[in-house]
């Protein structure tokens, strides 16, 4: 049994109190903050850094993320005009589309009024012919009521005649072939009809053949 207040020293370890004890050891502590201070030297900047960013970095992200907010603002600006330009393109597109449409229904027949004009003049110029000859009564009837027929026709389909006999000379829907002084009328007027003109709705089918009146020579 050891006396107390006797403690053996064990002959492999130091005093606490002595030399031999590193942390008692003036020396070896200088030696070992010399370490730590050369090792915080070598230490990697983020680590040294990892504390957080500095109030400078802050200010600089934030000022970037304001940058880039207000360029998305910007492209979604643009956009959003090229949307609705898209949109008013694609309005008017319809728009054109469905006049063509409309356009293309009105004056499918044009063709065809063109091709049977002619018919109904060889039938005026027979009526014309019948109504000279005192036995031809029954024929000229006949083809009145034939033209009548074919006019009912073309006016289903809004071919109607053009109104020429008095009025005012329009290039748009009379073809001058030949002039006539009168002092009777203005100037332009149209005297005769040679060939009736048509049109379909607003469009001209063949224009009207007339003589135009020109003032007297003095």
């Amino acid at each position: 049994m050891v006396p107390e207040g006797f403690r053996r020293k064990h002959p492999s370890r130091p005093d606490d109190d002595g030399p031999g004890n590193p942390d008692r050891n003036p020396r070896h502590a200088a030696e070992r903050g010399k370490d730590a201070s050369d090792k915080a030297k070598d230490r990697p900047e983020d680590e040294r850094t990892a504390r957080g960013p500095s109030d400078a970095d802050l200010a600089a992200d934030t000022e970037k993320s304001i940058d880039e907010l207000a360029s998305l603002q910007g492209e979604l600006e643009k956009a959003k005009d090229h949307a609705l330009r898209c949109r008013a393109e694609m309005e008017n597109f319809k728009k054109r589309v469905a006049r063509q449409t409309e356009e293309e229904r009105q004056y499918a027949c044009l063709p065809i009024l063109r091709d049977l004009l002619p018919v109904l003049d060889n039938m005026d110029r027979a009526i014309e012919a019948a109504a000279t000859s005192e036995s031809g009564t029954g024929l000229l009837e006949g083809f009145q009521m034939v033209a009548q027929q074919l006019r009912t026709v073309l006016a289903k389909y809004d071919c109607l005649e053009i109104n020429a006999q008095g009025q005012s000379f329009d290039p748009n829907l009379h073809e001058a072939i030949s002039q006539m002084a009168n002092d009777d009328v203005p100037a332009h007027t149209v005297l005769a009809v040679v060939q009736s003109g048509y049109r379909l709705h607003d469009r001209v089918v063949r224009p009207s053949k007339v003589i135009v009146s020109t003032r007297p020579e003095e």
